[in-house]
């Protein structure tokens, strides 16, 4: 209980800090994933590239736990994940230490949160585990997120929202979204909570295309042994977004849309994490 609470902790913190990819292995018994932990940021696309040179990454499942970022940024790093074919879930990538060596497992008591759900989009096959915690909000000026009413606007302010708005409202039609993504979304202003999506709304949205972790974390072989390594859980019951620039565009002078801080660290503090079902040997 003690590791899996520090494993928690540290999962929380690391959510807090720009974008990581790491490649978690998983052998024998399944093929690996990459662990795409923290807030997208101006830097993640080029990032993720260095990360995948050398790699072959077309097929990959890519295990997102994440509070959002730029808005551009993740609609250029969700391309480069389409173009790839990658396979999306929400989860925290964890490895332990046994006899045998490093025993891989995702726990899936994670959240995917503002951009990170249009990541989330961008999978060929998507799968969003019962316990993960998929949360939305809307598009705001990030100087002016954290006492959004109070502050003023100008009317490039308003442009390059709506210019981004469009921007995501293209990519979400790109993806395979549905509209109803876009609604729930963009109805949640910055000072309100971010809304979590309910089972009905992650079909609504078009967020989830399986109910089998199998079809994204699949096992190696065909062996009835092999035990998926993600862990079964109980059905569950703020960030906002950010944008910079689009890939391949220049900087704009204007400020940028971006997330606000959320007022309790997303992921909380709460119960210990549910046990990963280890992979059998």
């Amino acid at each position: 209980m003690a590791g899996g609470s520090a494993q928690a902790n540290s999962t929380l913190e690391e959510r807090k800090l720009p974008m990581k990819f790491s490649w978690i292995a998983c052998q024998p018994n399944c093929r690996g994933w990459v662990s795409a932990v923290g807030i997208i940021t101006a830097d993640s696309p080029r990032e993720f590239d260095e990360f995948a040179r050398g790699r072959q990454l077309n097929g990959a499942t890519i295990v997102l736990d994440s509070s959002g970022g730029s808005v551009n940024d993740a609609i250029a790093l969700g391309r480069r994940f389409r173009g790839l074919g990658v396979l999306t879930t929400v989860g925290t990538s964890v490895v332990n230490q046994v006899a045998q060596g490093g025993r891989a497992s995702v726990l899936p008591d994670a959240y995917c949160e503002s951009m990170c759900v249009f990541l989330l989009l961008s999978g060929k096959t998507r799968y969003v585990p019962p316990a993960a915690h998929v949360r939305v909000h809307q598009i705001w000026m990030g100087d002016r997120a954290d006492d959004a009413k109070a502050a003023s606007y100008t009317a490039q302010d308003l442009m390059i929202v709506e210019r981004d708005i469009g921007r995501l409202a293209k990519y979400t039609f790109d993806m395979g979204g549905a509209g109803d993504l876009l609604a729930l979304s963009l109805s949640v202003p910055p000072w309100e909570d971010l809304h979590e999506l309910s089972a009905a709304e992650l079909r609504l949205t078009n967020l989830i295309t399986t109910d089998a972790v199998a079809d994204v974390l699949p096992r190696q072989d065909n062996s009835k042994d092999n035990a998926i390594p993600v862990a079964e859980a109980k059905p569950k019951n703020n960030d906002r977004f950010v944008s910079n620039t689009m890939e391949g565009e220049a900087p704009q002078a204007a400020r940028a849309t971006k997330t606000a801080e959320a007022v309790v660290p997303t992921g909380g503090s709460a119960a210990p994490a549910p046990a990963p079902v280890q992979p059998a040997q």
